[in-house]
């Protein structure tokens, strides 16, 4: 192939970037757009775990309660309003954009490279998926009921921001989903050779006490429930992650 060549399908390569980044912004742009005009169906979902209504404490049996969120700065509901439904459009538009992204690659990818990218891309977005809604619908308002409702004494009333709200579910959520792709990057490490399942059988105690920390970290809260609660999946991730690059190894 000549220079000239190279460098036609060089720029044609850039193009084709070009366009799909275009499809991938404007649809990022309509699902914000259309998340944020729907505000009050957006924050009746985003704010559900401030009452004893929602689902996980009725299910737990909970007694009643209700956490009465504040505002203290003259734009942060508009501000907290606006990065709630680019966040909530970011999430509606992530298979799309994951999509243009995986058509723009595969081309330059063998078939059996493409079947194994496909698979790891796929994986990766389905555990994120599952660690996001484990978040919303267990953890986080486990820990919002625990925190939004904790006083040292009757005396002192809680007085909770719609921004610290806002910033702890948005910050859990990102982190849980990345925490649920443990058991795609142990697949990818088990193909690599870098680690085995017996390495990780024999480290499963120093496992343990690491998942024990990062849940006390995830999770700022000092009750012994809620700290179970999210190292119990932590754990069994890293179980399914030892059987999964057992397989893998095969």
């Amino acid at each position: 192939m000549s220079k000239s060549s190279e460098y036609a399908s060089f720029w044609e390569h850039l193009d084709e970037l070009r366009s799909r980044l275009i499809r991938m912004l404007l649809l990022f742009a309509v699902t914000a757009a259309v998340a944020f005009l729907l505000k009050e169906q957006l924050f009746n979902i985003v704010l559900a775990p401030c009452s004893s209504d929602f689902v996980t404490y009725r299910l737990l049996g909970v007694p009643a309660f209700s956490i009465q969120l504040i505002n203290t700065g003259l734009t942060e509901q508009f501000m907290v309003h606006m990065r709630t439904a680019m966040f909530t459009g970011l999430l509606a538009a992530s298979p799309y954009i994951i999509y243009e992204l995986f058509r723009f690659v595969s081309p330059g990818l063998y078939d059996n490279e493409r079947r194994y990218a496909f698979l790891l891309v796929g994986s990766a977005y389905v555990m994120f998926v599952i660690g996001f809604l484990l978040n919303y619908f267990l953890i986080f308002p486990l820990t919002v009921r625990f925190l939004g409702t904790y006083q040292v004494s009757a005396d002192v009333m809680n007085m909770l921001t719609l921004q610290s709200y806002i910033d702890t579910l948005i910050g859990m959520s990102f982190m849980m989903g990345v925490l649920f792709e443990l058991p795609v990057v142990c697949w990818l490490m088990g193909r690599m050779g870098i680690v085995n399942s017996r390495l990780m059988s024999a480290y499963r105690r120093h496992a343990i006490v690491a998942i024990l920390i990062l849940s006390a970290i995830v999770t700022p809260t000092t009750d012994v429930f809620t700290l179970f609660v999210v190292a119990l999946p932590i754990w069994i991730l890293y179980e399914l992650s030892i059987l999964v690059v057992r397989v893998s190894n095969l």
